[in-house]
């Protein structure tokens, strides 16, 4: 296992130095701020303690573009800087403000549209098409983030029936259902093969895009790349002691049967309802995913050693991983950063979202792979 830990952060470094290069250059291009101010009507209506043009709303925008793309590390830092913008607002600086907690539960949702990280460990680990869990990912973060949204809505008396966010909402739902209705009517082997070709397209267009778009405006494209490619080498090496210890306690966990003993409970469980007993042996990471990243992309990546990244098991705890983040990881590290001691609602509407998605996320993929 500890070998295992280190060949999978050393074979992160290249994604990471990628993505974060890209990233770099989008933001030096100014993409970030044109995403910024096509959101600023709906940031408007939900966050309406943040000025309008406030430093805080481009950094929120980049944080969520991070999520987007499935870098959970490199949005960290700037989702703190998020914070502490949103700090700077606040009334009461012991306790969450209306606007730090809907930030944090867009984090704890985990808005991911092009979940890069999750493929690269498929790719890593043999899978026939590491992106065919594309479509179920962004269907169970979907449920996820607007379960997070509605919850703290509905607390905050936020006027979400406004025409300006009913029609970003009602744009969205359009999508999902479309998207929705049209699975509906693929086999399985369809619909592994569109999920691939839909994140491939996306991802390609979406580089040539950034790239072009940068060109276009005669930047240092190279240089900047290469600053922040230098960023994600440092991220990738950072994970290893993280990484090498959550993995090696599972594979302990695994070796001494009590890993087995729980997964066994719970098989007995779900037979009583009827329910595929595949579900226990992904439950672990459903339980890890709260509380740890990085613990419950161990436990993703032990199940595909020891069920094999193409079986159900290795699938569902993919899209398990890309349908929420770690809520308590999230409001320890972004409350920590600004000194917040009293969360509020944030921890409930957090695990909200994370129920809902890991839900989901369960319901999707047997939907599309059993």
């Amino acid at each position: 296992m500890s070998k295992v830990a280190v060949d999978i952060a050393i074979g992160l470094v290249g994604l990471m130095c990628f993505w974060l290069g890209l990233f770099k250059v989008i933001e030096e291009a100014g993409l970030i701020q044109h995403l910024s101010k096509a959101l600023s009507p709906l940031f408007e209506v939900i966050m309406p303690e943040v000025p309008k043009n406030h430093p805080a709303q481009s950094a929120i925008t980049m944080n969520l573009a991070a999520n987007m793309l499935g870098l959970d590390n490199a949005a960290t830092p700037i989702g703190i800087k998020a914070m502490q913008s949103l700090q700077t607002l606040n009334p009461i600086k012991n306790t969450a403000s209306n606007a730090q907690i809907l930030f944090l539960v867009l984090n704890t949702s985990s808005v991911t549209l092009l979940p890069v990280t999750i493929f690269m460990y498929r790719a890593q680990a043999g899978a026939a098409s590491s992106s065919d869990v594309f479509l179920p990912i962004l269907l169970a973060t979907s449920i996820s983030s607007f379960v997070g949204i509605m919850a703290v809505a509905a607390i905050q008396r936020l006027p979400i029936y406004k025409p300006v966010v009913i029609a970003y909402f009602l744009g969205f739902s359009l999508f999902i259902a479309g998207l929705t209705l049209t699975i509906q009517s693929l086999s399985h082997e369809a619909l592994s093969y569109y999920s691939s070709l839909s994140a491939n397209v996306i991802l390609f267009s979406f580089i040539i895009f950034a790239l072009s778009f940068a060109a276009v405006k005669k930047m240092d494209v190279y240089g900047h790349f290469i600053e922040g490619a230098k960023e994600g080498f440092k991220t990738a090496i950072d994970l290893i002691p993280y990484l090498l210890a959550m993995l090696v306690a599972i594979g302990v966990l695994r070796s001494s049967g009590v890993l087995n003993l729980l997964t066994a409970g719970l098989a007995s469980l779900l037979q009583v309802f009827n329910l595929p007993v595949q579900i226990s042996e992904a439950l672990p990471t459903a339980f890890m995913k709260p509380f740890s990243g990085s613990g419950s992309r161990a436990m993703m990546l032990e199940s595909f050693n020891h069920f094999g990244v193409d079986s159900l098991v290795g699938r569902m705890t993919s899209v398990m991983q890309g349908s929420t983040e770690t809520t308590f990881y999230v409001i320890a590290v972004y409350f920590g950063a600004v000194g917040i001691k009293f969360g509020r609602h944030a921890i409930f509407c957090g695990l909200l979202a994370d129920v809902a998605g890991l839900t989901a996320a369960i319901v999707i993929s047997l939907a599309f792979f059993s």
